[in-house]
Order: C-alpha cells, then sequence, then structure tokens
C-alpha cells in the first residue's frame, strides 16, 4: 500500500511545485527587474544581435551617395516623370543625418547592454531561465497531471470500491450490480475516447492542426485500464458479504458516475453523437489547473487528519463546556472561512469532514446532529472571500462584481447560522447542560491556548515569508500551495519535535502501530493514499456531470423556459426549483458555466437584478447539494465518516433515522426562500440580506 501512494504523491507534489514555481518566478521576475531596470532585455541578450548599421562619417559624401542612389531609381522608374523627377538634396540630408543619429543610439544602446551583462547578471539569468524551463515544462503538461491524476486515483477508488454512490454495498448482489454498472461505464467512455482519437487522427492528417493529440492516448489507455479492473473484480466472488436478494436496494449501490455515464451516453448515442463524453471530458482538460487544485485540498485535508491540530483547536472550546447545540453552530461559524478557501462544499467535506465529524462527537454531539452538521458544514462559506466560484461568477458576466457578491455572502452567512440555531433549539427542546462561568472556562481556553501557539507561529511564519519572499498575499490563487506547505509543515513538527503519535494510532494493526504511529513519511504516504480514492471519486462525478451539462444544454429543454413570465413571483419560483436540480446533478464549476449561458439572461429579462439572481444561485446549489435523493455532501460526508452505526440511527423512528438529512434540508430550505423571496418585497430587505439598496 505504501507503493502505490508513491505515483499520486508525485503528481501532487508536481502540481504543488508548477503552483508555487509560478510564483516564484514572477517574484524573480520582479527582483530583476527592480535591480536592472534593462533586465527584460540582459535576459535574452544572447538572442538580441549588434546593430547592423553604420554611423555616417563624412556627411557630404553620404548625402551624395544617397543622391545617386535616387537617381538610379527614378532612371529605372517609367513613371518618374510623372511624378516628378527632381531630387531635393536638403531632404535627403535630413534623411541621412536622421538615420544616423539613430544607428548611434542603437549602438550605444547595445554597448551599455554589453557593459551591464556582468557576471552576476548572467549568473542571475541562468538561475531565472532555469526556473522558467522547469514551470513551463510542468505547466505546459497540466493536462497529463489531470488525466494521470483522475485516471490513477479512479483505479484506487475502483479497487477500493469507494466510488460515490446513494448507498454503500452491503451484500454481494449490490458488489455484484455496481461492479456490473462501472465495468459497462468504463467500457462506453474507452469506446467513446477512441472515437474521439480516431475522429481528431483523421483530421490532423487532412492537415488540420490540432493540439494535445497525446491526450487521447492518455484517455484511451487509462478508461481501458478501469475497464479491465472492474472486469477483473466482477470475476472476483466477495465471500466477506451475504448474498443480498433486494435488486431495488442494489442498483441504489451504483455509483453516481455510472448512472451519469451510461445514460448520457444512450442520449449522444441517439443523436448520433457517440464521442459526445470525450468531448466534454476534453473540455474539462481546459480547467485542468482549477480540477489539480482540488486534489491538493483534498491531501491538505487527509494531512489535517494526521495532526493534532484540529484536537487543540477544539480544547480551547471545551473549557466552556458549550452543550452540543451551540456547539454546532460555533463550528458552522469557523468552518465558513475554510470553505471559502476550498472553493466548495464537496471539497471542503472530503478535506475536512472526517476530523469535523469526529470532534463533535468527542464533544458529546448525537450522530445524527453531527452528521447534519457535517455535512452542512461545507456550504456555510462559499460565498465569503475569497471563494473561487464566485470569481468565477464575476468573471464570467459584468452584472455583478465579487464585492458585491462577497458583501452578501457575509449576511447569508449569518443568516444561515441563526436559521440552523433556531430549528436545533427548536427541534432538539430544551439544551442539555450549562455553560462554565467566567472564572472557570478563561483560565482553562487560555491554557489550552498555549500549545497552538506553535502551530500559530509555523502559519503566521508561513504566510510571512510567502509575503515578504514573493510578495504574494494568502488568497484563491495561493491558498492550493500554501496550504499544503503549511500542514506538511505541522506534520513534521509533530513527528520530528514533539514526537506526537499518529491521531488513529489505536486503530493501527499492532505490528505496524510503531513506525506508522510516530514517522514523517508514512504519515504522509498515509494521507497521499486516502486522498487518492477520495479525489478518484469525486473528479470522476465531475467529469460525468459535465457530461450531462452538456447534455441538457445540447437538448434544448432550458430554450423552452419561456422568456418572459410576467410574474416575478412565478420567475423566482421556476428559477429556483430549476437551480435546486441543476445542484443536485452537477458541480459547482460547471453548473455556473451553464446557469450563465442559460437561465442568467432570463433572469435579467425579468427584472430579477443580477445580485439577487447569483445569491440565489449559489444558495440553491447548495440546497441541491443536501437535498434527497442524491444530496452529494451526504454522500461525501458518508464517503469520509461511515455509515451511521448508533441505534438511534438504525432503529429509531423515521425523524430519528433520517434527522441528518432532515435538518439541513429545513435550514438551507428556509434560507433559500428568504433569500429568494423577501428582497423583493422591498428596499429594506433587500438592504438587509443582499447589502445593497433595491433597484427599485
Amino acid at each position: 500500500m505504501t507503493l502505490a501512494s508513491v505515483p499520486m504523491l508525485a503528481i501532487l507534489v508536481l502540481t504543488l511545485l508548477a503552483s508555487v514555481g509560478e510564483t516564484l518566478h514572477s517574484r524573480i521576475l520582479e527582483i530583476g527587474g527592480e535591480t536592472w531596470p534593462d533586465y527584460f532585455n540582459l535576459r535574452v541578450i544572447d538572442r538580441i544581435s549588434a546593430p547592423g548599421c553604420q554611423v555616417v562619417s563624412d556627411e557630404e559624401a553620404a548625402v551624395d551617395l544617397a543622391v545617386a542612389v535616387k537617381k538610379a531609381e527614378k532612371s529605372a522608374d517609367p513613371f518618374a516623370d510623372v511624378f516628378g523627377d527632381q531630387i531635393d538634396r536638403e531632404q535627403v540630408r535630413a534623411s541621412v543625418l536622421a538615420a544616423s543619429r539613430a544607428c548611434e543610439n542603437r549602438l550605444a544602446n547595445w554597448e551599455r547592454l554589453q557593459s551591464l551583462n556582468t557576471p552576476g547578471v548572467q549568473a542571475f539569468v541562468l538561475v531565472e531561465a532555469g526556473l522558467s524551463q522547469a514551470v513551463l515544462l510542468v505547466t505546459g503538461n497540466r493536462r497529463v497531471l489531470l488525466g494521470l491524476m483522475l485516471l490513477f486515483c479512479a483505479a484506487a477508488a475502483t479497487l477500493g470500491r469507494q466510488h460515490i454512490a446513494l448507498r454503500p454495498v452491503e451484500s454481494r448482489l449490490d458488489d455484484r450490480v455496481a461492479t456490473v454498472s462501472q465495468l459497462v461505464a468504463n467500457g462506453l467512455l474507452t469506446a467513446s475516447t477512441w472515437l474521439y482519437r480516431q475522429q481528431e487522427l483523421a483530421q490532423a492528417e487532412a492537415g488540420m492542426p490540432l493540439a494535445h493529440l497525446f491526450m487521447h492516448d492518455i484517455w484511451v489507455a487509462g478508461f481501458g485500464t478501469l475497464t479491465l479492473i472492474s472486469l477483473w473484480q466482477l470475476r472476483r466472488r466477495r465471500d466477506d458479504l451475504p448474498v443480498g436478494r433486494s435488486w431495488s436496494r442494489a442498483m441504489l449501490s451504483v455509483p453516481l458516475y455510472s448512472f451519469m455515464c451510461i445514460s448520457a451516453s444512450i442520449q449522444f448515442a441517439f443523436h448520433g453523437f457517440y464521442h459526445g463524453i470525450a468531448v466534454y471530458l476534453t473540455m474539462m482538460a481546459e480547467l485542468s489547473a482549477l480540477f489539480l487544485n482540488l486534489g491538493l485540498y483534498v491531501w491538505v485535508g487527509m494531512l489535517l487528519a494526521r495532526t493534532h491540530l484540529p484536537r487543540k483547536v477544539f480544547d480551547v472550546l471545551r473549557p466552556w463546556r458549550l452543550p452540543p447545540k451551540w456547539l454546532g453552530v460555533a463550528v458552522l461559524l469557523l468552518t465558513a472561512l475554510p470553505t471559502a478557501y476550498s472553493g466548495a462544499s464537496g471539497i471542503f467535506i472530503l478535506a475536512a469532514g472526517l476530523t469535523l465529524y469526529r470532534e463533535l462527537r468527542r464533544a458529546g454531539t448525537s450522530e445524527q446532529l453531527a452528521l447534519a452538521t457535517t455535512a452542512i458544514s461545507g456550504s456555510m462559506g462559499t460565498m465569503l472571500r475569497p471563494c473561487l466560484l464566485v470569481v468565477i461568477v464575476a468573471t464570467l458576466n459584468n452584472s455583478v462584481t465579487t464585492d458585491e457578491m462577497f458583501s452578501a455572502g457575509a449576511r447569508v452567512l449569518l443568516l444561515t447560522a441563526s436559521v440552523y440555531a433556531i430549528y436545533v433549539f427548536l427541534i432538539g427542546g430544551p439544551s442539555k447542560g450549562e455553560i462554565a462561568p467566567l472564572r472557570e472556562a478563561v483560565p482553562g481556553m487560555l491554557r489550552a491556548l498555549l500549545p497552538l501557539l506553535p502551530y500559530v507561529a509555523i502559519f503566521a511564519g508561513v504566510i510571512l515569508l510567502w509575503n515578504l519572499l514573493l510578495n504574494r498575499g494568502l488568497d484563491e490563487f495561493s491558498a492550493p500551495a500554501i496550504l499544503p506547505l503549511i500542514l506538511l509543515l505541522v506534520l513534521a513538527f509533530e513527528r520530528w519535535v514533539l514526537r506526537s503519535p499518529d491521531p488513529d494510532a489505536d486503530d493501527l494493526p499492532e505490528d505496524a502501530r510503531g513506525p506508522l504511529a510516530s514517522g514523517f513519511s508514512p504519515a504522509v504516504l498515509r494521507a497521499t493514499r486516502e486522498s487518492s480514492a477520495l479525489i478518484g471519486a469525486l473528479l470522476m462525478l465531475m467529469a460525468l456531470s459535465v457530461s450531462v451539462g452538456g447534455l441538457i444544454e445540447r437538448s434544448g429543454l432550458l430554450e423552452l423556459f419561456p422568456e418572459q413570465l410576467g410574474s416575478v413571483w412565478l420567475t423566482l419560483t421556476l428559477l429556483m426549483a430549476l437551480l435546486v436540480f441543476i445542484g443536485m446533478i452537477m458541480d459547482p464549476y460547471g453548473a455556473v458555466l451553464l446557469v450563465n449561458a442559460t437561465l442568467a439572461p432570463i433572469a435579467l429579462n425579468n427584472g430579477i437584478d443580477p445580485l439577487h439572481f447569483w445569491v440565489m444561485t449559489v444558495l440553491a446549489f447548495e440546497m441541491g447539494y443536501l437535498t434527497p435523493p442524491v444530496a452529494l455532501n451526504h454522500l461525501l460526508t458518508r464517503q469520509v465518516v461511515g455509515v451511521p452505526t448508533s441505534p438511534e440511527s438504525l432503529y429509531g423512528t423515521f425523524w430519528q433515522r433520517n434527522f441528518r438529512f432532515i435538518l439541513p434540508v429545513m435550514v438551507m430550505g428556509t434560507t433559500l426562500m428568504m433569500v429568494t423571496y423577501l428582497p423583493a418585497f422591498g428596499s429594506t430587505i433587500f438592504q438587509l440580506l443582499l447589502g445593497i439598496q433595491s433597484p427599485d
């Protein structure tokens, strides 16, 4: 298992180095320009040849020569007499002198550059050029890195049977149905990529210039390998599972990406677009940097799970003896900022869901409430600065700005947390326990803060050095590079300085507990191995959701939506329902592209404020991620946490068994309804919810 983590670790490290290298190279160029004003000429001086002109030493001779040349040209021109054959000697003189002065300046500049090309400059250029070539080598092959990451991680998810489905495999029948569906889906992916490859090769042979043809070979080989893995799994019998007889339950164990792939392939084939999935897979590769960053975020979460930092953060709250309900509210507010930096709710849950759930359970929170809070935590910061989703929305259209969206997002965060608190306290009855008095809580909190000081120093030190050396702050662009470095340093500090064991050391096998519990390298490899399957499950789901989005767009269904409905209330209702549905079946980035091209113009034509529409859109997406039957955030929570096992979850009433679904839907649904309908009542509520004056 350790060796299996090495290829994925190499991909993640290359992605990290590409991100750091781009920033580092940009900063080195800035330093070169600040140190030598002519650095951008000096860095390519070996490609600049000496001027071939000559400075005039004998003015009269040069003028005579120029006049003679002009006379020769006119004598050879049959139409010279039409335009006049007189030559103005003074004009020729002025031209010769101007050319001489220009040549003199060029020669002087050339000599000056040669004098500035010192050994120090040459050494600096050598380092900068080497780094530039290395960065270009990696960034120019981001498509390859994404393809390898997706296929390697998809193989890990397939071998580990960790693809996202509506329910886990619990019987042999479930496993057989899930495996057959993956075999069919992977076979269809292989066929689609092969057909697309053949079409592209035919166009290339016809003389059409095409780029990245080698990616077709990677896709075909990768999906072909996934098909062979599924075939091998189909031949192996799972004796560790009961037989199982319910076909309806078995169908719920089919991975979501298989459903999407099979249904999209059928529809594409019906229209003769047999390579449709491969086409949209290639479109996904256009955003390779974005999806590679997703892998880094998940890796950060798994590295975090290998540290004691989450427990020490919760130790600061424990002296207050917050009842579980109050703790849930505090957790939602605290997790908003990490969600904003991860850019999407699903990424945050994969990255930190397990840590969050464990800490809530250790604090005495019931299993159902802990699961509900974990699922909804990923939806809290999707409109806070510097969330990448908001940046994409603002980039795609000029009707809203990031400042407007972030300002409204802060208000929506407080509204959502308030709604959560109201429901939790109303539904759950009176809260058990009392908050500790200040004379007990404050000293305990201060004592718990002391162990956090080294971690704060690491965080602050990395960000400060990044700012000083690279002149960049912590934002949505630098976070994918900074956060892994911070977590690696934190892990090294715990293993090498504090000699702390792995947080899950008690769960490791007896013979592996020693090295795995205390070593830095085993911890990194374990985090990488855990990341691989999670990244593969999420990337396959996103890849096929892009195809489903393309299928919806090509079908023309959204074009049937009338441009003018005559009622803003009817428009808001229909748009909200469509947006929630889109959120149930697509990842946020692909969904934003689809909505911007189809539904956004309809909203504007019906008099809906652009800010109102886009805030409602992001909230509707989050509602879709929390709403059964798909409920992606819950599926991802189960992916990292596991299946509920408490007696209440297994044998309680319908309300008790499904409270983890009901509470998030009630919270996000209420917030969505308020944001959708209340601003239409007047400017005061519009100002309170969205932060700007109503256009009415």
